[in-house]
């Protein structure tokens, strides 16, 4: 029969595993939130060819202005009365502010615009993996999930360089990506081939 002492040191023992335990995965927890308000914070979305927008205006007759419009390849998109006006490279507060602008005060007195992201143009991803193409983009998608969803790495694929162009990029310049780079709307991402 074990002793007390022994008994007593052997409770000791897994309280303190459970104890790491649990400030493992409070550790885990953490991070994931800081990361994620990060991603928040320091990705605003701009608009760009591809984007369909619901845009909704508020006040007595005006909802006959409000509908889905989408951004065309020069990224326009074409409003009544006011014709084309661009939000290509805008967030979506500065095209509320430039449909506000464009009507007031010649058609509104006081327009209030809100506008909703319907659609993101989709990514791109080239390379050594099983579908190369476009995808439709997922909010909060990595490089890696971006693969997954292109049917993974082909057995030629250099699994641990890879490059991604911005969407947002007017230079279209390579930059270095690891899977756990951010895949945002419009980005071209490429998985490279090994040789040997």
């Amino acid at each position: 029969m074990p002793s007390k002492a022994l008994l007593a040191g052997a409770g000791n023992l897994i309280r303190k595993m459970i104890l790491a335990t649990l400030a493992f995965y409070l550790c885990l927890v953490s991070s994931l939130v800081a990361q994620e308000t990060d991603l928040s914070t320091n990705t605003e979305y701009l608009l760009g060819s591809g984007d369909k927008l619901r845009i909704t205006f508020f006040g007595a007759h005006q909802e006959d202005l409000s509908g889905d419009y989408d951004v065309d390849g020069a990224g326009m998109v074409s409003l009544p009365l006011v014709g084309n006006i661009r939000f290509g490279g805008m967030a979506v507060a500065e095209a509320e502010t430039a449909i506000i602008k464009a009507y007031k005060p010649r058609y509104l007195k006081n327009p209030r615009v809100n506008i909703q992201v319907l659609n993101y143009r989709p990514f791109y991803i080239m390379g050594q993996v099983g579908s190369p193409g476009s995808y439709p983009f997922v909010n909060g998608i990595t490089v890696l999930e971006a693969v997954v969803i292109a049917g993974g790495f082909t057995k030629r694929a250099k699994e641990n360089q890879m490059t991604i162009i911005r969407g947002t990029d007017p230079s279209r310049t390579k930059q270095d990506a690891t899977p756990e780079t951010i895949v945002l709307p419009g980005d071209v991402i490429e998985v490279s081939q090994r040789y040997f």
